[in-house]
């Protein structure tokens, strides 16, 4: 009965072991694919928040200014600085590593709905979608 019940712990702790190397974190640093951002992200409200930490172009070539939201539709907004600048909204878990919400396009000023799934221990798919359009790229940790 003995080896019995250690079998069965030995069992139960390789069982919990592989479940928590499967349970990825979002949190951390994230290179996008272009490349040309960096995108820090961080628990927040049961879900996950996500804000721009570093851009490899910080500064407006036409006013030598640091870079704003300037495709922002609303005025106000568009003065914000795009480091610090928020791009999750609304963004809750939905599903193993997963979680939806909406993603803020600074490139048009838009926000859109919007799935990040974390795909491997680098590797985090970003997908967003318009109506039936959807599109997404993976971004990496950057930094590990």
């Amino acid at each position: 009965m003995t080896s019995r019940f250690a079998a069965l712990i030995v069992l139960l702790a390789a069982l919990l072991g592989a479940t928590a190397a499967h349970a990825q974190s979002a949190d951390g640093t994230w290179l996008t694919q272009a490349g040309d951002a960096r995108v820090k992200i961080s628990k927040c409200s049961g879900g996950i928040c996500g804000v721009v930490a570093w851009l490899r172009e910080p500064y407006d070539t036409a006013t030598g200014q640091p870079a704003t939201d300037s495709k922002n539709p609303n005025r106000e907004l568009a003065r914000r600085p795009m480091i610090g600048l928020p791009l999750f909204s609304g963004m809750q878990p939905s599903g193993p590593n997963k979680w939806s919400g909406q993603i803020y396009n600074a490139d048009d000023g838009s926000t859109y709905a919007s799935s990040i799934s974390v795909t491997g221990a680098d590797s985090l798919r970003v997908e967003g979608c318009v109506g039936a359009l959807c599109g997404g790229e993976t971004w990496t940790r950057a930094g590990r």
